[in-house]
């Protein structure tokens, strides 16, 4: 395992950081945690050098915080930089920042988070939040303890970005960041910017949600293969991002001791250490990405539950499928269970909640018609 200076702030971190957004689940219940699996997953990744753990207010519909202070039981809690976030959509006056950070001590069954997130920021929650005298609150919690450091996660353009970057001394921030998405939201040029304030720069969504890791179309695969054979295409993918110095970490949000197995192993990567060669190969790759795509989606499930049932995640994995890998039969099968089951994606009313919470900004509604109709018997 590999570790990486944090920002300016003498801390050393692994370059892998275990992400509790994506845990393996039972009953196909995004809210039912399998806590055997998961504690076994997280322990074992801790045992081989993972020191960072991050985790939210709203992950697994609550119940990923409780998790984790279960997990990190036994003396396994001392051996990692805790990271949480302040659910700052549910902030409407300054004393719910102290409200909801208290109750994530509690579920996290700890005295103070090492690392605390203003989760998700963009220009709405940003204005919000500084109208609500946010630096206040960090400042008192970082005098008091309950917050070592403070930074935020980001979904919007650039120059939101510069301007939140600019506005506070932050220890860090976290940044979407694959090699499909170098110029999607903050960023490279964000990583960049960050980085020379003396920020630690975290990524997340490394895989794309996975699916750079999964099926990928046939000529990106022999591109991978012709260019070293030994290499998943999760590890081409985590490479890339781990390539540049200016990262401290990335999270991956496992679901399986073979995903949490594989990244440990692979988590010894040096920066500026991909060959021309590999290089050209990621480009290629994403170009045949980029051509195939249909829907930018990462699963993360902001979206969910639909107030009107639809699966929106599901339906556009769906849609990705068939265009990416040819699948458009094998998808129809599958889409036609959707249509038997109501949650199709016909059975969108257009409330536009979807859009409202989308890290991506899809314009959802407008893309649920376009998959019902390629999906669609």
């Amino acid at each position: 395992m590999k570790y990486r200076k944090f920002g300016k702030t003498g801390i050393e971190v692994s370059e892998l950081g275990f992400g509790c957004m994506r845990l393996p689940i039972l009953d196909e219940d995004y809210g039912k945690i399998d806590e055997k699996k998961a504690t076994e997953m997280l322990r074992y990744a801790i045992n081989n050098g993972v020191n960072y753990v991050d985790t939210a207010y709203p992950y697994h519909k609550g119940m990923s915080e409780l998790f984790v202070g279960k997990a990190l039981k036994d003396g396994y809690r001392e051996k990692v930089y805790l990271a949480t976030k302040s659910p700052v959509w549910l902030v409407n006056e300054r004393s719910d920042f102290d409200k909801y950070l208290d109750e994530q001590l509690k579920k996290l069954q700890t005295d103070h988070i090492d690392m605390y997130l203003l989760h998700a920021l963009g220009k709405e929650r940003w204005s919000k939040i500084k109208a609500l005298n946010v630096f206040d609150f960090v400042e008192k919690a970082k005098k008091d303890g309950r917050i070592k450091n403070i930074g935020f996660s980001f979904h919007d353009e650039f120059k939101v970005f510069k301007e939140i970057v600019d506005s506070y001394d932050w220890d860090f921030c976290q940044i979407q960041l694959n090699y499909l998405d170098e110029h999607f939201q903050a960023g490279i040029a964000g990583l960049k910017y960050a980085s020379k304030k003396g920020m630690a720069v975290i990524i997340m969504e490394p895989i794309k949600g996975g699916k750079l890791a999964g099926k990928l179309p046939s000529e990106a695969i022999e591109i991978f293969k012709d260019t070293n054979p030994e290499r998943t295409p999760a590890e081409w993918a985590l490479r890339w991002v781990w390539d540049h110095p200016e990262v401290s970490l990335l999270l991956s949000g496992m679901s399986d001791m073979d995903q949490v197995v594989e990244n440990v192993r692979v988590a010894n990567v040096e920066p500026n250490s991909m060959t021309a060669e590999e290089r050209e190969a990621i480009n290629k790759v994403k170009d045949i990405f980029k051509r195939r795509l249909k829907v930018d989606c990462t699963s993360c499930n902001y979206c969910m539950p639909c107030p009107n049932g639809v699966h929106i995640p599901d339906v556009f994995r769906l849609y990705n499928d068939a265009s990416l890998f040819d699948e458009f039969e094998n998808s129809k099968r599958e889409y036609k269970n959707f249509i038997e089951g109501h949650f199709d994606a016909s059975q969108c009313i257009e409330c536009g909640d979807c859009e409202k919470v989308c890290p991506q900004h899809l314009p959802i509604r407008k893309l649920l018609k376009e998959a019902d109709a390629a999906l669609r018997v």
